[in-house]
C-alpha cells in the first residue's frame, strides 16, 4: 500500500452501523446534501475529475482493493482516506456494484463566463439526460446552463453521468418565473434565443442555417412535454433537426449534441 494513504481510523470500519454510514447515506437526498452542503461523488472517473479541478474532497472513503489498485492517484490526491469494508462501501453507494470508492465534496463553484452562448434547459426530470446534456454542453463551450425546475445537477446520478462536467460548468437552476427574467435581460442585452422544437412544428428551420455565432440562448424542453408555453413564446428563432418520420422525435440529450456543437463547427468555417 502506498506510503501517502494516511488511515484515519485506527482500524477498517465493517459495520454498517457506524455513523459515517448514516452520514453519507444523507446525501443521497437533495435535503441531506443541503443540509451538510456536501456532494457525494462515486467512482474513480470521478475522483480523477476532482484532481484534474483542483478541488479537494472532504472525505476520501476507500476499500483496501482500492488502494492497493489506485496507489498514485491516492498519492496524488494526498487526501487523509477512511478504510471501510466492501459491504460498508456498498452501504453509502448509490450504485448496484461501486468500484471502492466515494468521496464527499463541498459544492464547487465555476469561474462565471460572460453569457453569450447559455443553455436553457426546461424541466429535465432524468438524471441521465441531463447528466449527458451537461457532458455536451461543456464540450461545445456553453458558457452557462440555467435550469428551468428539473432534476438536481450536483445529485450522485448526474455526476455519474455527466462525467464530472456538473462541476466544471457555471450552472443556476431556479424555478421557471426566474429562469425567464434571466431570458429577458438576455434578449435586452443583444441575445437570440432559440427554441429546439419538432420538425413538423409551425415557423421552424433546420438549425444548420441559424448563425450560432451571435450571442444565444438554446432552450431545450423536457423529455415528455418539450418546451413550456411560456418559454416557447420567448424565442426569436425555431430551429429543429429533421429526421426520419419513422419516429415522432428525438431523445432530448440526442438532440443536444447537434444544435450545441454548431456554433463550434460554423466558428471553424472558412471565410467565403
Amino acid at each position: 500500500m502506498s506510503a501517502a494513504f494516511r488511515a484515519s481510523e485506527p482500524a477498517l470500519i465493517t459495520s454498517r452501523r457506524n455513523p459515517l454510514v448514516r452520514q453519507l447515506r444523507q446525501l443521497h437526498t437533495p435535503a441531506g446534501r443541503r443540509q451538510q452542503d456536501l456532494l457525494l461523488l462515486e467512482g474513480t472517473h470521478l475522483v480523477q475529475e476532482v484532481l484534474r479541478l483542483g478541488l479537494v474532497p472532504q472525505q476520501l472513503v476507500v476499500t483496501p482493493q482500492w488502494c492497493e489498485r489506485h496507489s498514485p492517484l491516492l498519492a496524488a490526491l494526498n487526501a487523509t482516506a477512511i478504510l471501510v469494508s466492501p459491504e460498508v462501501l456498498a452501504a453509502v453507494a448509490t450504485t448496484d456494484h461501486p468500484d471502492g470508492v466515494v468521496l464527499t465534496l463541498s459544492p464547487p463553484q465555476p469561474a462565471q463566463r460572460a453569457a453569450d452562448f447559455v443553455l436553457v434547459l426546461d424541466g429535465i426530470q432524468d438524471p441521465g439526460n441531463l447528466g449527458t446534456l451537461l457532458r455536451t454542453a461543456l464540450a461545445a463551450g456553453i458558457a452557462q446552463v440555467w435550469l428551468a425546475g428539473g432534476a438536481d445537477p450536483l445529485q450522485p446520478k448526474v455526476l455519474r453521468a455527466s462525467a464530472g462536467a456538473a462541476l466544471a460548468l457555471p450552472h443556476r437552476r431556479l424555478e421557471r418565473d426566474g429562469v425567464i427574467d434571466l431570458i429577458h435581460q438576455a434578449i435586452a442585452c443583444g441575445s437570440q434565443v432559440v427554441a429546439a422544437v419538432p420538425p413538423a412544428a409551425a415557423g421552424n428551420r433546420p438549425y444548420w442555417e441559424l448563425d450560432w455565432r451571435l450571442p444565444t440562448l438554446l432552450l431545450l424542453g423536457a423529455e415528455g412535454p418539450g418546451l413550456s408555453p411560456a418559454l416557447q413564446q420567448l424565442a426569436t428563432a425555431r430551429v429543429c433537426i429533421p429526421h426520419s418520420d419513422a419516429v415522432e422525435s428525438l431523445n432530448v440529450a440526442v438532440a443536444a449534441a447537434p444544435l450545441l456543437l454548431e456554433r463550434h463547427r460554423q466558428e471553424r468555417m472558412p471565410p467565403n
